[in-house]
């Protein structure tokens, strides 16, 4: 699946989170981007994260404490694991360029056409 998708996916996931937990989720994942975009490796984004360490602010910052802090982080991410797991069982991905393409004489031939459906059922 394209990561792109994925990245959309897990956001609309999200937003589903309760208010708090989604806060905690959002200020980590924000705090550890900020680091990730300053890093040019892994081992330095690993150094970062030791050295700025993301979990321990946010903490700080909700008032909870550490151990409080990972579990709701781990809570959450378990929870967008099983929706996006869920959504991407429920996915429906189908190339359309052919048709695209023998409709209208004289396309793009480097453009590709999908129609992208996430069905909603509920197990």
């Amino acid at each position: 699946m394209n990561s792109h998708l994925m990245e959309i996916l897990s956001r609309e996931i999200i937003k589903t989170l309760p208010n708090e937990q989604r806060d905690v989720y959002e200020y980590v994942v924000k705090l550890e981007d900020q680091l990730a975009n300053q890093a040019s490796t892994s081992e330095e984004f690993m150094g970062l994260l030791v050295k700025h360490s993301p979990h321990r602010k946010a903490a700080r910052q909700f008032n909870l404490s550490f151990g409080q802090l990972m579990a709701l982080m781990t809570e959450a991410e378990h929870f967008i694991n099983r929706q996006l797991e869920r959504k991407l069982e429920n996915a429906i991905w189908i190339d359309l360029t052919e048709k695209v393409h023998s409709r209208n004489h004289g396309s793009n031939d480097n453009v590709k056409y999908f129609y992208f459906s996430v069905n909603e059922a509920h197990s």
